[in-house]
């Protein structure tokens, strides 16, 4: 699936997504990586929804967003809410969703100025 053209104005922006791969300005990713406007985290810890822990939204904490996407794949799954306790106690908005939906509404609010965070996993 193909983006529009990013303005660079906006920060990162995702220019297209398939299932195997990422297209973030000119760069290329194909394993899972958190995202945000200002700042691309390769190599995002968990290969596959089933290997998500509670540290690796402990990590999303650390980077102060007002919203994380959890982009789960081609797939929608819910996370035991035990993992993502963090983000809640932290005041920390969750939306979960499959990976292209969450590449979508990233980039519509970050063109909004919102304060977002993606974790967006790749299979």
């Amino acid at each position: 699936m193909k983006f529009s053209l990013a303005d660079s104005t906006d920060g990162y922006l995702i220019r297209a997504y398939s299932e195997k791969e990422l297209m973030i300005g000119e760069r290329r990713f194909n394993r899972s990586l958190v995202l945000l406007p200002d700042r691309i985290i390769p190599d995002w810890r968990p290969e596959s929804f089933r290997q998500l822990t509670a540290e690796d939204f402990e990590s999303l904490v650390e980077l102060r967003p007002d919203l994380v996407l959890l982009g789960t794949g081609r797939h929608q799954a819910f996370p035991p809410p035990a993992l993502y306790r963090s983000l809640v106690s932290s005041g920390i908005g969750l939306e979960i969703m499959t990976t292209p939906s969450a590449c979508r509404t990233y980039n519509i609010l970050v063109a909004e100025g919102r304060r977002v965070t993606a974790a967006l996993i790749l299979d």
